[in-house]
């Protein structure tokens, strides 16, 4: 039996066969479609039956997360990609790989840039969920760093109790456990859960919202700070998502955002950032009427060099909160004015850009495998699926990358390929290149991995430009 992928763009037409059969009402033994850059709808169909639906039409728009306005303006598209998190065992190397349309909106109304949901939060956070945040040792840092900081500044002890929303595996909460500070986790990845109380943490397995505010408020709980970091970018439902933050913060209570701020996306090319994970991408102008919108004041914002440019956004409820705005925040919101972030025009010229880097990124790339160089990567993280998959680079160009995190070891990256070994193996084959994907985390790379030098190795990366390190 034969099934056929058939791309429609238009008036063009491509149509791929793909040995297999049939299983779970998807077919296996088959091979990657290939990347198409447009809005085309792939059809799956076999003389039985549709085994998938065809992706939404053009006509379709998608309406704004925030404020429910049609969106109109896609400012990067970056083809069809599988999940991004979604690593493969060896089970799973001869199955079909559901890849998905990975396009980036921004609302006219109030300039929210947003991605379709095409898999739920409760599929992409399953049991199995692949990221640990312990496993970066600048991450871990930096988490203890800001509970140091917030414990004196909103004086923090044993009468206070903190909850972190997405709590992962402990890596913010565990400071907070010498200090005698009562913290409550909620998690939805149930994997992530487990090691959190391993390490002594109370820990929810669910998702948050008001829903679960409302349930845990009437079970006692109220806090007097709330952690959200690098959640609010997850989050498809997003009104729902901040309410439950004004439900559960005691009446002087304070909650901190942290999140990647859009401005650098656009200001610095990071488009690796873009993935099905992230559902919205928020500068501080358009958080701060999102916040608004649940009774939640904004009262100071930092900017934090984490993921490449991030924020961290400090609010409190609107009536009863007790701290006073900060200079920073109407610095920042003119900064964004500024930049342009608080006209349309600015994101709409972002596609192209991304055409060009996605040429020189290849360019280099060739040329150095045509000069007989060999490459190897560091890192399985999300944002280099976003690039390996939108470049096309696969096997034939990287021969391996290596991951700290034995839950990814073993495992091939999504969409191409990749094998993912323990780091031992760069130094067994000695790469001439070492790709760093996480980007972010450049220097605590080079640092681990600098006895590279020994046998003339160098340290490679590609966002936000391309620049080696040796």
């Amino acid at each position: 039996m034969h099934y056929r992928i058939f791309a429609f763009d238009r008036a063009k037409l491509v149509t791929d066969r793909l040995p297999g059969q049939v299983q779970d009402g998807r077919p296996v033994n088959g091979r990657r479609p290939p990347p198409f850059q447009t809005r085309q709808h792939r059809i799956m169909s076999s003389s039985a039956a549709m085994l998938h639906p065809p992706l939404l039409m053009d006509s379709h728009r998608p309406t704004c997360r925030f404020c429910a306005a049609g969106l109109r303006h896609v400012i990067a598209d970056l083809g069809m990609t599988p999940m991004a998190n979604a690593y493969r065992s060896p089970a799973e190397q001869d199955r079909m790989e559901p890849f998905y349309p990975l396009r980036a909106w921004v609302c006219d109304a109030c300039l929210l840039v947003q991605l379709e949901e095409f898999e739920t939060p409760e599929q992409i956070f399953a049991a199995d969920y692949a990221y640990f945040s312990s496993y970066s040792d600048s991450w871990v840092e930096h988490a203890r760093r800001y509970v140091e900081d917030v414990s004196s500044r909103f004086r923090l002890g044993p009468n206070s109790r903190v909850v972190e929303v997405a709590c992962n595996d402990g890596y913010l909460l565990r400071w907070f456990l010498p200090k005698g500070v009562k913290v409550l986790g909620v998690e939805p990845a149930a994997n992530c859960a487990e090691a959190a109380r391993a390490r002594g943490i109370e820990v929810e397995v669910e998702f948050f919202g008001a829903r679960t505010a409302a349930r845990l408020k009437a079970q006692g709980y109220q806090a007097d700070l709330m952690v959200a970091n690098n959640v609010v970018a997850h989050v498809p439902n997003l009104n729902d998502f901040v309410e439950g933050f004004r439900i559960l913060l005691a009446p002087t209570g304070v909650v901190t955002f942290e999140f990647h701020h859009v401005l650098n996306l656009v200001r610095y090319n990071q488009f690796d950032t873009i993935y099905h994970e992230h559902f919205c991408y928020h500068s501080l102008s358009t958080f701060r009427r999102i916040l608004a919108r649940q009774g939640l004041s904004v009262f100071d914002v930092e900017e934090l060099p984490t993921h490449g440019g991030s924020l961290r956004v400090y609010a409190q409820p609107q009536e009863t909160g007790i701290h006073p705005t900060t200079t920073r925040v109407p610095a920042l919101l003119e900064a964004e004015r500024a930049a342009g972030l608080t006209s349309i025009d600015a994101y709409l010229a972002y596609g192209e850009r991304i055409k060009r880097m996605k040429r020189q990124l290849l360019r280099f790339l060739i040329d150095a495998r045509e000069a007989g160089k060999s490459i190897a990567a560091y890192g399985a993280p999300a944002k280099g699926n976003t690039l390996l998959n939108y470049v096309g680079v696969g096997t034939d160009f990287i021969d391996y990358t290596v991951d700290r995190n034995p839950h990814k070891q073993g495992m091939t990256l999504p969409g191409t390929g990749i094998p993912i070994h323990d780091p031992a193996k760069i130094f067994e084959t000695r790469p001439d290149y070492l790709l760093i994907l996480p980007w972010n985390l450049r220097d605590e790379i080079v640092r681990q991995m600098a006895g590279i030098r020994e046998w003339g190795g160098r340290f490679l990366v590609l966002i936000p430009e391309v620049k080696v390190i040796d």
